[in-house]
């Protein structure tokens, strides 16, 4: 089940959200849930440190910083990851805030692929088990996507009718306080020995579908003249 949840996170692409929604879809159990999210946020952190560098290297420093916020909401698993690489980017570069917006925009676009596929598994599960399991709307729902639009919506009238975008700023450095709290509570509930020591082709299939990803978010960039 763990492995399977590993596949199915990168197809979804909404790290913690995804787990979630496909564990009790599956019946997961706590164990391979937590070895799930442990090898998620394994391949999340090293995104975090290194594709910021690597953006670079590939030269999307050249414009606004949209390109890499593109690059950061399809390579990166979970929305905390993705704030987390893509406000690296802005602070090591300098580039403003597009980079993050569009990041973020992104990312939680791709966080409604959880209803069709959670869907789906729980559809093949139960008429593999020849079943009449029925799938809870509610479990498999990303809700905080309407949270996410509910805020835009706020901050675009607000802007529209006259309110400073400075006076968002402070709520934007809250955000961003939560996600390293967010981040560091993932991390004091990740065993690193223990999941290396029992996540071995659990850790080679997430660095396979990591690295697929990022491989093909760079080629639809380049085809689509993102970059």
């Amino acid at each position: 089940n763990e492995r399977l949840i590993v596949v199915t996170d990168p197809m979804l692409a909404t790290g913690g959200s995804a787990i979630a929604a496909t564990a009790p879809v599956i019946e997961a159990d706590e164990e391979e849930v937590a070895q799930a999210i442990s090898v998620i946020f394994f391949f999340n952190v090293l995104a975090a440190l290194l594709f910021p560098t690597f953006g670079k290297l590939v030269g999307f420093d050249t414009g606004s910083g949209e390109a890499f916020g593109i690059f950061a909401g399809t390579a990166v698993n979970d929305t905390s990851s993705v704030t987390a690489t893509a406000a690296t980017w802005d602070s090591m570069w300098n580039l403003g805030s597009a980079t993050l917006d569009k990041a973020v925009t992104v990312k939680l676009t791709r966080t409604l692929a959880i209803i069709p596929i959670t869907l789906l598994l729980g559809y093949l599960r139960a008429r593999n088990e020849e079943s009449e399991n029925k799938i809870d709307f509610k479990q498999i729902f990303p809700f905080f996507i309407l949270f996410f639009i509910g805020a835009s919506i706020i901050t675009t009238v607000a802007i529209h009718f006259g309110v400073p975008a400075a006076f968002f700023t402070p709520i934007k450095e809250l955000s961003k306080f939560f996600i390293v709290l967010a981040m560091a509570a993932i991390g004091l509930n990740t065993n690193i020995v223990k999941l290396v020591k029992n996540g071995g082709k659990p850790i080679t299939m997430g660095a396979c579908c990591w690295a697929g990803i990022t491989i093909v978010s760079l080629g639809l960039q380049n085809f689509l003249g993102l970059v």
